[in-house]
C-alpha cells in the first residue's frame, strides 16, 4: 500500500507527472528479472512486440488478469510476443511468493523502488502498455481487463 501511495504522490506533482499515450515512444529501462538476471528494454527486445504490465500482489485484479495474460502469451509467443510483468514496489520475496502461487511463465521484473513505474506514469494498478516493434505505445489499459481485450490488443501488435 505504501508503494501505491508513493506512486500517487509522485503522479500528483504536476512538474514531474508523466503522461504516456498511444504513439509515444516507450521509455527505456533495465531491471532484474525474478529468475534470469537483468533485462534491458528495448535493447534486448528491439524489433519485438512487447506487453508491459505493472502490478502488485495486493492488487485485487492482478492475479486473475496475469493468469489470463498467460494464455494470450502462450498462444502468441512463437510469433514473437513478449510479456513483461513489472512488479511495482515490492520485495523479491513478496514477488516470488505471488508468482509461485499464480504460476505464470512470462518474465517477471523487479521494480522495488518503483522507478520504472514512475517513468511510465503509473498511478494505479494494474496498468498495461502494448508496445510495437518500433518501440511505440499502441495501446494502454488502466485497471481491470479481460482475456479477450488482451487477445485483441496483442493481435494488433502482431499484425
Amino acid at each position: 500500500m505504501i508503494a501505491l501511495l508513493a506512486l500517487v504522490a509522485a503522479a500528483c506533482d504536476e512538474g514531474s507527472a508523466v503522461r504516456l499515450n498511444v504513439g509515444d515512444v516507450a521509455p527505456a529501462f533495465a531491471a532484474p528479472t525474478l529468475d534470469a538476471g537483468p533485462l534491458a528494454f528495448p535493447g534486448e527486445l528491439r524489433g519485438r512486440p512487447v506487453v508491459i504490465r505493472f502490478w502488485a500482489d495486493w492488487c485485487r485484479f492482478c492475479a486473475d488478469e496475469m493468469q489470463a495474460i498467460e494464455g494470450v502469451w502462450q498462444r502468441h509467443r512463437q510469433q514473437g510476443l513478449v510479456v513483461l510483468a513489472i512488479n511495482a514496489g515490492q520485495s523479491r520475496q513478496e514477488v516470488e511468493a505471488f508468482i509461485r502461487r499464480i504460476g505464470v511463465g512470462y518474465p517477471v521484473l523487479l521494480d522495488e523502488q518503483a522507478a520504472i513505474s514512475r517513468r511510465y506514469g503509473v498511478v494505479g494498478l494494474p496498468t498495461t502498455y502494448f508496445v510495437d516493434v518500433d518501440g511505440r505505445i499502441r495501446g494502454k489499459l488502466l485497471g481491470e481487463a479481460d482475456a479477450a481485450t488482451f487477445e485483441r490488443l496483442a493481435g494488433e501488435l502482431l499484425r
